[in-house]
């Protein structure tokens, strides 16, 4: 929790704020041009349906979205809701990472696992593919930060894996043992190797949670939004899985250690 004063207080919010919604946008772009095939590193923001290059006006976070109206000004096509609609939850989650972590390293590691899961589940809705560079980057995340703030690095390493592993591997036996009883794809490997990375980040008693926790997003996802399909001929009723878990490992960022915590005091 934040302790420096009022005046400092309100700064340090309000410039997370900002770069919060400035970090929802280019993770929007990256995400955009990943599932199209285009290279997200070099090249000008352009619109999405008639190419016209962006000008800095209509780059602004949000702003530009009202501003325009919801419409393309060169095409007036419509812009999407999920441009400033990320833009505000990666904002929000960013405010809420300092106010939990306060001013550290530790803000900096959720900050960048928060754009990894945010880029993940828009490029898996968009592809129903989960890039391996997303599980890498996490991974890599994770090593650094350990390597940075834990003072018995080896060893957090370690528990790190074996949290991964915890998570991981139970899935990819019950999801092998559904593949022949079902005959068909029950879960993804990119979900597989998702649910590892992100089971780095937490205890094993965590981890349970975020895995009961994505079932049930995953649940609530299929039934409102029943048109997301992932395209699959053999399984036409699939439904990308990776948005359910990346939510509910930010969650779980929060809430997680606290309601296990309160859980466990009842007995």
């Amino acid at each position: 929790m934040l302790q420096y004063g009022v005046f400092l207080n309100t700064y340090i919010l309000t410039v997370t704020f900002v770069i919060g919604l400035v970090m929802g946008s280019f993770i929007n772009c990256v995400a955009w041009r990943i599932a199209h095939g285009e290279d997200f590193i070099h090249g000008r923001s352009h619109c999405a349906v008639c190419g016209h290059t962006l000008t800095p006006i209509e780059l602004i976070p949000v702003l530009s979205y009202l501003l325009q109206k919801g419409k393309s000004r060169c095409c007036k096509e419509k812009i999407s809701l999920r441009y400033p609609i990320t833009e505000l939850l990666t904002a929000i989650v960013f405010l809420g990472i300092v106010l939990k972590f306060d001013v550290s390293l530790d803000s900096l590691k959720y900050m960048v696992f928060a754009l990894i899961l945010l880029a993940v589940a828009l490029v898996d809705l968009d592809t129903a593919l989960i890039p391996n560079g997303f599980i890498l980057s996490g991974i890599i995340n994770f090593i650094l930060f350990t390597c940075l703030i834990e003072e018995n690095i080896f060893s957090n390493l370690i528990d790190g894996v074996i949290s991964g592993f915890a998570i991981s591997v139970p899935i990819l036996l019950l999801s092998v043992v559904m593949d022949r009883v079902l005959k068909k794809e029950s879960m993804g490997g990119g979900d597989i190797k998702l649910y590892f990375m992100v089971g780095l980040y937490f205890s094993i008693k965590s981890n349970l949670f975020l895995v009961l926790l994505s079932c049930m997003i995953g649940i609530i996802f299929t039934v409102v939004f029943q048109n997301i399909r992932v395209g699959d001929e053999e399984n036409p009723m699939a439904f990308p899985f990776g948005p359910s878990i990346a939510l509910a490992a930010m969650v779980s960022v929060f809430v997680a250690e606290p309601l296990i915590d309160l859980y466990l005091g009842l007995f």
